[in-house]
């Protein structure tokens, strides 16, 4: 089970896709800690214990201090009372697929958990490729949890579908639950959030990140005055994804109730002027999502001044984090003007802004380490941010027109400034539309230390914009000269030369990401046999057939997946992989015959690991072979 459920790759607190493994046994910031001298029961059991259980419980009060969850991992495998020991003194559990082990066998291994991470569909639902009622139910797992661990106090879901009444099981079960966060979550309504709201009386967290709410407009709760007027402990309340109006008042309320909140990231419905408000009421905040950033449409015009609006960012110099800006009127930037010299982080990735309107913000926030903006900015933008940013570690730059024919405003000119001015970058997300092989080149030289890699160019097949060759050397770069690399998304116009590359050098690459990639299978044969750390594969619209897939079969029990979207797969090719590995589950989607034709072709392939066998809640319109 540790390898089918627990290979925690990521942090669980964050659910990040990006980084390395830590986070194995903490609650949410309290740790439960042995006392060796007995203040926990040790001693008094130590006392009472027959010598052959001494070990046993000294061993337990050891393993309380080990947080990594891949070291817990290697502990529980060193032999049964090891097992058994980091089985009772585990205080999170990660469980990386939903449907990888039951719930059932989850709660019987693991005795004392406080905290629980659960990921449901795969990574590429975040692009609608995933079909909708695919499944990651959360209601059996919430079923299991409430019986087994009525202390549990923070749960963290990413890309489940939640219901109403799951939630509701959530508040009834959990007397002292603290913390909730969605991200990427579906099935769920307003009406779930009031009865967390009303009913999770200690409540510290609530964020709800890019979530899809099922509210019709008259259906809509009034859920944030449900929070009780003892509720005085909340520390981050994240609601910028849900889209109906809510009730100011309360949240004001709220607010100013709470003196520990740290974080507070509002919905579109709020204005520059309510935003001042809630400012006024909680100056300690550190993370804000600022909501529409746009004045209130008055008759006759007006609204509040910049110079107002600015007299509260003076207010809050505690602010090291800006986000929202979904609706935003350019001519209120100046006012965020004096929180710029102390934010860390600054997300632009709704606001459509130009580089003209970005670089008078940009130029004075000197200490930023996160930056995630859209193309509308340009290269000039880019070369801004270079120019300012030296200590920058991420940057994503998402595109305004996810489109393949779009003219796309950065290229490799914005890129390779970036890397030539930001070269303490560890992680790039960069869509755009054309692409060179010396940007890439540049930047794998001038950022050896980047640990995520991914380049987005979303035209298909398309070369080196200057030279009309493959990027088959840029991408070859990046593996070589990238010693820390653990995450990849390649695209252009590529041939196996590249994946020859990625296999020879990608030793760290955990997940790799495939578009529109490659010209016969040796590219899929290069990744399995090179790539020995690959945990997790994505490929869509490729040239890559049973062959590929089957050259796999060696390494598909090391990996949590692998998907494969509108390549070459056929029936028989899939089937013949469910038949010679038959501890792997094999799901098949769409575009098969009738007459279940072993040569049609089919559209996805979704197979992962499980100790739980073929999961029981399939649509009709997935086939588990």
């Amino acid at each position: 089970m540790s390898e089918a459920a627990e290979e925690a790759d990521s942090p669980p607190s964050q659910m990040s896709e990006d980084d390395a493994g830590s986070g194995g046994s903490g609650s949410g910031g309290e740790r439960w800690t042995a006392d060796l001298r007995g203040g926990n029961g040790g001693g008094a059991r130590c006392a009472a214990a027959a010598p052959d259980q001494v070990l046993e419980i000294v061993l337990e009060s050891v393993l309380e201090f080990l947080t990594a969850a891949r070291d817990r991992n290697a502990a529980s495998l060193v032999c049964r009372s090891w097992y058994r020991a980091e089985a009772q003194t585990r205080r999170e559990l990660f469980i990386g697929n939903c449907y990888a082990v039951s719930p059932r066998r989850a709660v019987e291994r693991f005795g004392g958990v406080r905290a629980v991470v659960l990921k449901g569909k795969p990574r590429f639902a975040d692009f609608s490729l995933v079909p909708y009622g695919w499944g990651a139910y959360v209601s059996p797992w919430v079923a299991a949890l409430g019986p087994a661990y009525p202390r549990l106090e923070r749960i963290c879901l990413k890309r489940m579908t939640v219901s109403d009444d799951d939630l509701g099981l959530i508040a009834q079960s959990f007397p002292q639950f603290k913390e909730l966060s969605m991200v990427c979550c579906d099935g769920f309504s307003t009406l779930g959030l009031a009865v967390i709201a009303e009913r999770c009386r200690h409540l510290r967290v609530l964020d709800l990140i890019e979530d899809y709410l099922e509210d019709e407009e008259d259906e809509l709760v009034d859920w944030i005055s449900k929070f009780p007027q003892s509720n005085a402990s909340l520390e981050s309340l994240v609601f910028d994804c849900v889209g109906g109006p809510f009730n100011f008042e309360a949240l004001e309320a709220l607010v100013a109730r709470s003196p520990s909140l740290r974080r507070l990231c509002v919905n579109h419905h709020v204005s520059v002027e309510q935003l001042r408000r809630l400012m006024a009421r909680a100056p300690q905040l550190t993370h804000l999502g600022t909501g529409a950033f746009r004045p209130e449409a008055a008759p006759g015009g007006g609204g509040m001044s910049v110079s107002e609006l600015s007299a509260s960012f003076v207010a809050s110099r505690s602010i090291a984090s800006l986000s929202g800006f979904r609706e935003v009127n350019p001519e209120y930037l100046p006012a965020i003007y004096p929180v710029c010299a102390n934010l860390t982080s600054l997300n632009f990735s709704f606001a459509n802004v130009t580089a003209e309107e970005l670089l008078p913000v940009i130029r004075q926030c000197h200490k930023l380490r996160t930056f995630w903006v859209l193309d509308t900015v340009g290269d000039e933008g880019l070369r801004a941010v270079a120019e300012t940013c030296s200590d920058l570690r991420e940057l994503r730059v998402f595109p305004f027109e996810a489109t393949e024919d779009s003219e796309g405003s950065v290229s490799d000119v914005g890129l390779q400034a970036i890397s030539e001015g930001c070269r303490k970058l560890e992680s790039i997300l960069y869509f755009c539309q054309q692409m060179t092989n010396a940007a890439v080149i540049a930047m794998s030289k001038n950022c050896p230390d980047l640990v995520v890699f991914r380049l987005c160019i979303m035209g298909r097949h398309r070369p080196d914009r200057i030279t009309g060759e493959p990027m088959d050397d840029g991408f070859g770069a990046i593996v070589m000269n990238c010693k820390k690399l653990t995450r990849l998304s390649v695209s252009g116009l590529l041939t196996d030369k590249a994946f020859e590359y990625i296999g020879k050098y990608g030793k760290l690459i955990k997940t790799l990401s495939l578009a529109f990639s490659g010209n016969s299978d040796m590219s899929l044969q290069y990744l399995f046999e090179g790539c020995t750390s690959l945990n997790k594969l994505e490929v869509r619209d490729s040239p890559f057939s049973d062959k590929g897939l089957l050259s796999g079969l060696d390494y598909f029990y090391n990996m949590r997946f692998l998907w494969m979207n509108s390549c070459r797969l056929t029936m028989r090719g899939c089937r013949e992989v469910a038949q010679r590995m038959p501890n792997l589950v094999v799901e098949v989607m769409g575009d098969q015959s009738d007459d279940g034709g072993e040569t049609e072709i089919i559209d996805k392939l979704y197979l992962y690991r499980a100790l739980a066998g073929p999961r029981n809640d399939a649509p009709p319109f997935v086939k588990i072979l």
